[in-house]
């Protein structure tokens, strides 16, 4: 079971912050590659690590393609120790991504992010730019494969609406705004229909 619904509100509820990348987030900028997970970057903040690993632990992450037996346990140290990690859950599969190649760490994937609607939740996703840099230097033929389509829907963006400015996080201290997946105070929130390239596995590859 893939519930990208769940995963997105569960992390928007714990106030993680975070990058949609990937399959992912070409799929929320229209393209019509399927994606069988959900990746997102993730800022290594220790308050944010808590976050994460506390808002996934009920839904029992462990590694993908290890044997069940192997020991695993994806806490803040866990994850801080680390960087990258390829996991699968109750809900679905959901790699977490502290640094993206051609991008960098979450700092630089949030300044090439934009603010899109994701499943009926407004998440910060990388841009198309960032989508078209990271495939680029990726280089795996499944990413080349998707380049020409994000490279086409980059151009057809840049003729309809100028580049969106990236919303900086708050600094400490400052009391924290909204988390963006949440609608204002008498503001109705409208689930956008799941598309089907963000819908269940039912074979095939997966798409970073």
């Amino acid at each position: 079971m893939n519930d990208y619904l769940k995963l997105l509100n569960i992390l928007c509820d714990a106030r993680v912050r975070f990058v949609v990348i990937g399959g992912a987030a070409a799929a929320a900028h229209g393209s019509a590659y399927p994606t069988y997970d959900l990746d997102i970057c993730y800022d290594r903040s220790r308050d944010n690590l808590d976050r994460l690993a506390k808002a996934l632990e009920p839904y029992h992450p462990r590694l993908r393609g290890v044997q069940n037996n192997v020991p695993f346990c994806l806490d803040a140290v866990t994850i801080a120790s680390g960087m990258n990690f390829t996991l699968t859950a109750d809900l679905g599969d959901i790699d977490l991504f502290g640094e993206v190649i051609g991008i960098g760490g979450y700092k630089e994937a949030r300044a090439l992010s934009t603010t899109l609607v994701v499943l009926g939740f407004q998440c910060a996703v990388l841009s198309l730019e960032g989508l078209i840099r990271c495939k680029r230097a990726t280089g795996r033929p499944k990413d080349l494969l998707m380049l020409p389509e994000i490279e086409a829907l980059c151009e057809m963006e840049s003729q309809v609406t100028p580049p969106s400015e990236p919303r900086e996080p708050s600094q400490d201290g400052e009391k924290p705004p909204p988390h963006p997946s949440l609608p204002k105070a008498g503001s109705e929130l409208t689930v956008s229909p799941i598309p089907p390239c963000l819908r269940g596995k039912e074979g095939g590859e997966e798409s970073l």
